[in-house]
């Protein structure tokens, strides 16, 4: 029997629940601050359309299964997780915010953008939303040029662009019962066109301009950065699934038949098949067997992933930032695998454009399994999570007197040595300890 460790704060687990799939990976920070994950789980799930929850029971039951798997291979007992959120719901708008402080000649400090940006939670929405991320985009001191950090600077008014990113809540009572059935807690939402491009992107290419594409089972998003910070996102309602469907309609087959086709077979572009191989088919109870040219599938793949990039161009073109996109675009998520669709997509939009898989710089022991554009979101999710754990730092303990009260510092609530008859220097002695015990307290119980 494996051995499951206690829950640890310094511990945390991302879950990506997709149209396909649930994925739970564990990690933590190691000492040098840089992200190592201790394992990870996925499992099939049939329970969300479109990155919404539509059965409760499905999802939870994958989300188990993935945690399950997750447990076993980091040996860690997990009991709450920082979720991803994504589907046709989530939509983003951009407010302007204006603070006026009593003292201009008092420098600017962080817990006036908080005071700013805690003000954008006022603001109206439509029923039934909820705000998930408040994004600033550049600040303004009495009126002055544009600058992305006003601390320190003086003046008697602050005001910032925001870019404000909304849920609804239903969808995120679904997603948290899915959870809560599945016994764990939500620690935190985080968007996932947001924690992909952590996972993914380089910081010449988020300074330079570049649009960021997941492509997911049931939703593609779309997301522009430029200057470091995201500036536009949005949703499309089409994912990789479409094109399953399209190929089992257009031959005949059976979804798990089509998909395979698309996976091992498939291509985005078929002017690149030369060879156009015949792919049989098998006939179901002794039928005959089905035969498509390799090309033949290509058209139809084709087809729709053009289409899927005419929606990718009418959202850059819609954001403004068109003339912008210096370091072109970026591919992720699972349909990112599709043979050729980089070349599909140059074509299609102009754009130069790669394949995003998690860069390993920000991965400690970076193993080759999460070299893949399907585990880019739930490593960003995990990586922002990392950021909002506050850590917490080992305490030296000096030497015992005995094993006795090692094991009373271990067992008790209270400071072990506060009952000892007390003397000059062994009081001074005792109290210092009591701090120590403290802190070792505040480190195991504190979240």
């Amino acid at each position: 029997m494996e051995t499951i460790l206690n829950p640890n704060p310094e511990i945390v687990v991302a879950l990506n629940i997709g149209s396909n799939k649930v994925l739970a990976i564990v990690g933590k920070k190691n000492i040098l601050g840089k992200m190592e994950i201790l394992g990870s789980g996925k499992a099939p799930c049939d329970g969300v359309v479109r990155g919404v929850v539509t059965n409760i029971d499905k999802t939870a039951k994958a989300i188990g299964d993935a945690i399950d798997l997750a447990e076993k291979k980091s040996k860690q007992l997990i009991e709450s997780v920082f979720v991803g959120i994504a589907g046709d719901h989530i939509k983003s708008m951009h407010h302007q915010g204006v603070l006026y402080r009593d003292d201009p000649k008092k420098e600017i400090t962080q817990e006036d953008i908080d005071r700013l940006s805690q003000d954008m939670y006022k603001i109206p929405l439509a029923h039934g939303d909820k705000i998930l991320h408040v994004l600033p985009q550049e600040f303004l001191v009495d009126h002055n040029d544009p600058c992305m950090d006003p601390i320190g600077m003086s003046g008697s008014r602050l005001e910032s662009n925001f870019h404000i990113i909304t849920a609804n809540s239903d969808a995120l009572e679904n997603l948290m019962r899915a959870v809560d059935k599945a016994g764990l807690s939500v620690s935190g939402f985080i968007l996932e066109s947001l924690a992909t491009a952590d996972a993914v992107l380089s910081k010449e290419e988020k300074a330079g301009g570049v649009v960021l594409v997941d492509m997911g089972g049931g939703t593609t998003e779309v997301s522009i950065h430029l200057e470091g910070i995201i500036r536009y996102t949005s949703v499309i309602p089409l994912g990789s699934n479409v094109i399953t469907k399209d190929i089992k309609v257009g031959c005949s087959v059976l979804p798990e038949q089509a998909e395979k086709l698309k996976v091992r077979f498939g291509s985005a572009l078929a002017d690149e098949i030369v060879d156009n191989r015949v792919i049989t088919i098998p006939g179901l109870m002794g039928r005959e067997p089905k035969e498509i040219s390799e090309k033949n599938l290509a058209r139809i793949i084709q087809s729709r992933v053009e289409e899927l990039f005419e929606y990718v161009m009418w959202e850059i073109r819609r954001s403004g930032f068109e003339n912008s996109l210096i370091a072109g675009m970026v591919l992720t998520g699972g349909g990112s695998k599709l043979r050729d669709i980089e070349l599909l997509a140059e074509l299609q939009t102009g754009l130069s454009t790669r394949i995003g898989e998690p860069l390993e710089n920000k991965i400690s022991l970076f193993d080759q399994e999460y070299a893949h554009p399907s585990y880019a979101t739930a490593i960003g999710i995990l990586s922002d999570a990392l950021k909002r754990v506050t850590p917490h730092l080992p305490v030296e303990i000096p030497e015992r007197k005995s094993t006795a009260e090692i094991m009373d510092l271990q067992e008790d609530d209270e400071p072990v040595f506060a009952e000892l008859e007390p003397n000059t220097n062994q009081s001074k002695e005792l109290s210092w300890m009591g701090k120590i015990n403290t802190k070792i307290k505040d480190s195991l119980f504190t979240f």
